[in-house]
């Protein structure tokens, strides 16, 4: 849930590298394993390990208390290259998850909510189009110029929080007293009971005494995905951050009643771009868009009447190498956000959907200039961004 324009950050001046070489060979998207080992799979089996009637996709043993822990960008790679600044964290590694796509927070946020893929809860980008408006909409600040979006309206999908609630139990979600109320929070959270709680430390003290009143609790810490963004991950202050989760997960493992489970996962992983493509500096690329949605590595293109063809065939050769560049449909059909995308999402993707890979970001400096600046980037297919471990600690 990290904004990617902290207090603070003045936006300053994109830093643009130099084009690089394109890979010499096209890689294969890592198209999310949804229905087998996604986070879309997650929910339910936990819902299920708690005695609810629902599929367990991921066996989850039975547990009379759960407790999810979701680290902001810990990606399944990312930990693997730093088991040292994550000791118990790597020691408990029960298995790999794929986050969906794109592989960006809000997306996971409501995948996790809701047990459904995007194409069924349709969150689909960080930000997206407004069908019928001609508008952009950031879901992940739940800003729209000019226009109210009703959170449930959105994002209608019930949500497993309310099947918990239904059940009797009641869910508590620990995190920062700044996400508390917002429209994100709301589209996918409804039936969690909020806890506001600040420091690691507070955050410990919450979900110990949460767990004491009831049987499920989600806690967040994100600033390993917002170090990461602006220093890089694998970086010094990142392994700060890494370390602090890693603790965090260790003192709660140390407070869960007897018979309870420590679930860790994440939403998605990172990668440090070096390669950036600036849409604001090529007019090739601007011509016949009418919007540029999405996110810098996963990027939806919304042309004019009539232009789609023209778009994708200077898309595909402009990114050639450095992208997976496909119309809406040839998306859909790979499965990229499930096993369909309903009707009335279709106009929140784009015409042509422009997916890099490598260290390739496509960014416009003009329009997002924080985001156009930032180091460290996720929301693609590839393996990186996609994988996110599933930690397990039983009292």
């Amino acid at each position: 849930m990290t904004d990617p324009q902290p207090s603070g950050v003045p936006p300053g001046e994109p830093s643009v590298a130099s084009p690089r070489e394109p890979v010499p060979y096209e890689p294969v998207p890592c198209v999310p394993a949804y229905g087998t080992a996604s986070l879309a799979d997650l929910p339910g089996s936990l819902l299920a390990s708690l005695g609810l009637p629902t599929g367990n996709t991921l066996a989850l043993e039975p547990a009379p208390r759960v407790c999810l822990f979701l680290v902001d960008g810990l990606g399944a790679e990312l930990l693997a290259a730093h088991p040292g600044a994550a000791p118990f964290l790597s020691a408990h590694l029960r298995g790999t998850l794929t986050a969906g796509f794109p592989s960006s927070t809000p997306t996971s946020l409501a995948t996790l909510g809701t047990g459904a893929p995007p194409g069924e809860h349709g969150m689909v980008g960080i930000q997206m189009a407004v069908p019928g408006e001609g508008r952009l909409f950031n879901c992940l600040r739940w800003t729209a110029p000019g226009l109210s979006i009703d959170p449930d309206v959105w994002q209608p999908a019930p949500t497993v929080y309310e099947r918990m609630a239904a059940a009797g139990i009641e869910p508590v979600y620990v995190a920062p007293a700044c996400f508390d109320g917002t429209g994100l929070t709301r589209a996918v959270y409804r039936g969690m009971r909020y806890r506001a709680a600040e420091s690691p430390g507070e955050r410990v003290e919450a979900v110990r005494q949460a767990l004491r009143e009831t049987e499920f609790v989600t806690v967040y810490y994100g600033e390993v995905d917002r170090t990461g963004h602006f220093s890089g991950w694998g970086g010094g202050e990142w392994l700060e951050q890494l370390a602090v989760a890693d603790r965090m997960a260790e003192r709660i493992a140390e407070t869960l009643p007897p018979g309870a489970v420590l679930y860790v996962t994440a939403d998605h992983g990172m990668i440090n771009a070096t390669d950036k493509v600036d849409v604001d500096h090529r007019p090739d690329l601007r011509e016949g868009v009418l919007m540029l949605s999405g996110e810098p590595r996963a990027r939806h293109v919304h042309t004019s009447p009539g232009a789609a063809s023209a778009v994708l065939e200077t898309w595909r050769e402009a990114l050639r190498g450095r992208a997976w560049v496909v119309t809406r449909e040839e998306a859909v059909a790979a499965g990229w956000f499930g096993r369909r995308l309903r009707r009335e999402w279709l106009g929140r993707v784009g015409d042509v959907v422009a997916v890099p890979y490598g260290e390739c970001v496509i960014v416009a400096s003009a329009g997002e200039p924080v985001e156009s600046s930032m180091i460290g980037y996720h929301g693609s297919l590839t393996p990186a961004e996609q994988n996110v471990p599933l930690v397990e600690i039983r009292r």
